[in-house]
Order: C-alpha cells, then structure tokens, then sequence
C-alpha cells in the first residue's frame, strides 16, 4: 500500500470524483464540489464556508455559499454513489452495518432540528441536532453512508419555523428507529452488503426496531436496557383459567412470568461465564467476561394486563466490563453460534464512534454555520464522501481483504459454559498500519 505522505492526493481526487459529479447538471455545481471537498479534507481549524473560501477561493465566498446552501442540486444519486464506492471499499457479507447517533452542538433555536436533547458528545442533555448515522464497516475501518436529521416534535409541528428553515412538506417527526429503517432500506437498495446490523440500547429497545430487522432478513446485534423482560427459552404457553364470569380470557398465559434481563443474567451459574477478546487496542487486546442464554423476548401479543406474552426466541448477551458494570445486548444469531461471535459482533458497533470523531475532527461535520435544511443535507453528504476518499486514499485504493470463513456455520451448538470454538480473526496488520496515519498527511 501506498505511503500516504506520497500519494498527490488532489490528483487522485479528481480522478476518484468523476462518479459523483456526473450527477450534478450544472457547469457551476461541478466546479464548486471539488473545491468544497478540498476544503473539508485540506488544512484549517475551521471547515465552515468562508475559511474555505479564504483558502481555495477568494472573493467568492457568496458563490460558495450559494452552493452549500442555495443549489438545486439533488443529494440523493450523490448518497448512492458513496454507497457504491463504501461497498467497494469496505462493503461484504462480513461487514457490519452500525447505527448509531451523532449530535452537533449549536447555539441558538434557529438552525434546522436544533433543540435541548440528549447529545452523546457531551454525555448529557444539550442545544443541538441529532443525526442518525449509518456507518459501513469492516475490520475496523469505517465509512459513514446515512446522515438523517433526527426532526423533533417541536420542530416538525411548527410551521413557522419549518418555513424559515425550508424543511420540504413530506418531512415528518419520525422515531429514530424507524428513520434508521428506512435508511437501512435505501442502502441496501443502492447495493450496501453486510452481515450484521449493530446498535446501542437507544435502537435495540425498541421492539418494533427489532421486528423490522428481522422482516428484513437482517441478522442484529443492539444493546438493551438491563429493565427488557424476557422469557426462559423453554417457556409454554398454557390455556388461561375461566374468570369470575366463566369465560376464558382470549391470550393463553406463559408458564412462567417474564423477568428482567438483569435477573436473568444474576440467575446464570458461574461457569456460563468466559472471558472473550475482540479486537486489539492501544494496550493490548480488548477482553471481557461475556455469558449468553438463549430467551423469549417479552414482545408478543399484550396481555388484558398489558404484559407481553413471550416473541422471537434469541441470544441475551451479557457484557460484564467491571464488577459494577454489565450491559445488555439481544442478537438473533443462529442457534450454536459461538460466543466469540456473538461479542465480536456486539463490540463491532463501536467502529461508528471512531467515524463520527473523524468526521467531526478533521473534515468538519459540525463546522456548518448555515441553519438551513438543504445546507445540512448538502453539507453532510459532501462530509460522507470526503470521509469514503479519505479511507479510500489511506487504504492505497484496495478493498480491505476479508478474513477467512469470518462466519462460517459451526458443528455444534453453543450450550452455557461451553468452550469457545473459534476466534474471530484479528485486524490486518497492514491495514492498521495505514489507517494509524494522521489526517495531517494530506495538508
């Protein structure tokens, strides 16, 4: 692979470009697009509109303004073409798909979404826009394909402020889960491939999430709260006793009542434990203690007392990080999936984190300081491709190689404290070793 401190990488952008800016019409747009990317990807503290200006084009600040903000041109061939080049990248049947959230601080209530909400970034409620992000990946190397403003209520009932800010009619308040759907969906329509959905407690909660991956064909690996109550695997379904009137109520009842997630994990003898590794960090290689039991989720039909009755037969995973602290996860691998699979999978989520840190740090994702819908949609697409060049670059152009038989179906089941069959495979020493580069190579 090429030394990035080598490459001529504004000749390899034009070249690598040339797909995208076939979908722009106008002769001003296709002239405008490249010089915004170099901005994003070039030197600079700040990657709003008119530093980059200053640098790339002085005295047409307005022109590049225009183009962000103002120009017609459509988004969406742009996203599928960043899928088509993330799938050559990065895409497979090993590859995860990881959703997650990603906010951008703001001051002020006029700029498109912003409002006092949860940010990750900050760890607590704060002023912002809540992105939801889809972010392809594989061995640890991520391109982010879905950028979708999370609209709150307040927002997408005022229609003032939808005004001022040119949010289109159709836009809607849609929870996040079914926004990531139907990212999920345009995707994998634009040809995205991938063998697990990742997501944190905030997706995974959500049965209707979870439903939904499974209407799809799609195997999942998301985190819930340790309050989700699930079934025993083994759970019945007997006819209910007459009531008081002498009719039977119309849902049977389970055998055995629902427990949380939480006490279920407690209950698991000691030896359903093993300690599992994952990836290798900056020390050494990550491990932890894991335990999985397959359950019913407490999912199904509503009960006359609003208790679900037992759903989908799936893995509750249990990370135990610290003695005081253990998270939660539901997957609906196989039956006789090794455990070390079922964690690698799990843990494969947190690749996102590092994409959205990249996007924000060095190519200016919350650097936008227009407060219009199209300047975000524009601004975050054109953040997405320069993240895909930027990997693209730093990889010398070469897919990222597969590890052998990654999921290949083992011969035996996967009881409670059995041994663990096989490891997943670690990163290639040759892709870390590139990717472990700074972003300061291209300035």
């Amino acid at each position: 692979m090429a030394d990035l401190h080598d490459t001529d990488w504004h000749a390899c952008l034009a070249d690598w470009l040339s797909p995208f800016l076939d979908h722009l019409r106008h002769p001003s747009q296709k002239h405008w697009a490249p010089i915004y990317l170099q901005g994003l990807l070039g030197p600079g503290e700040r990657k709003s509109i008119e530093p980059i200006a200053a640098r790339l084009a002085p005295g047409d600040f307005q022109q590049l303004h225009h183009f962000v903000s103002a120009s017609s041109w459509r988004p969406e061939p742009l996203e599928a073409e960043l899928v088509r080049k993330a799938q050559e990248l990065v895409g497979g049947p090993d590859a995860v798909l990881a959703i997650d959230d990603t906010a951008l601080v703001k001051q002020g209530r006029e700029s498109v979404g912003v409002a006092h909400q949860y940010c990750g970034q900050l760890g607590k409620p704060a002023n912002c826009q809540v992105l939801v992000s889809l972010t392809l990946a594989r061995r640890e190397v991520p391109v982010c394909i879905g950028l979708r403003l999370f609209l709150p209520e307040a927002w997408a009932d005022d229609a003032d402020r939808r005004l001022r800010a040119g949010v289109p009619l159709p836009v809607a308040f849609r929870p996040k889960w079914r926004l990531a759907l139907e990212e999920i969906d345009r995707v994998r329509a634009a040809g995205a491939v991938f063998g697990c959905v990742a997501a944190d407690a905030e997706y995974g909660k959500a049965a209707a999430f979870r439903a939904g991956l499974t209407e799809r064909g799609l195997r999942y690996a998301v985190g819930i709260p340790p309050t989700q109550k699930v079934y025993p695997a083994d759970v019945t379904l007997e006819p209910a006793p007459p009531g008081p009137t002498g009719r039977r109520p119309k849902h049977p009842v389970p055998s055995v009542e629902a427990r949380s997630v939480a006490a279920m994990i407690e209950a698991l003898p000691a030896q359903d434990w093993r300690f599992v590794s994952w990836r290798s960090g900056t020390k050494g290689r990550l491990r932890a203690r894991f335990a999985a039991v397959p359950v019913r989720v407490a999912d199904g039909p509503q009960r006359r007392d609003r208790r679900h009755l037992p759903g989908s037969t799936v893995w509750l995973v249990c990370e135990q990080r610290t003695p005081d602290d253990r998270r939660y996860y539901l997957t609906n691998h196989p039956e006789g999936t090794p455990l070390a699979v079922l964690a690698a999978d799990i843990k494969a989520r947190w690749v996102c984190e590092q994409g959205h840190q990249q996007t924000k740090e060095e190519l200016g994702l919350d650097h936008l300081e227009c407060r219009n819908w199209m300047a975000l949609r524009h601004h975050t697409v054109l953040t997405m491709i320069a993240l895909c060049f930027l990997q693209h670059v730093r990889l010398g152009g070469k897919k990222v190689r597969r590890p052998r038989s990654r999921r290949a179906a083992p011969t035996t089941n996967l009881a409670p404290g059995a041994p663990l069959h096989r490891k997943r495979a670690g990163p290639n020493p040759d892709t870390m070793s590139v990717l472990q580069h700074s972003y300061s190579v291209l300035t």
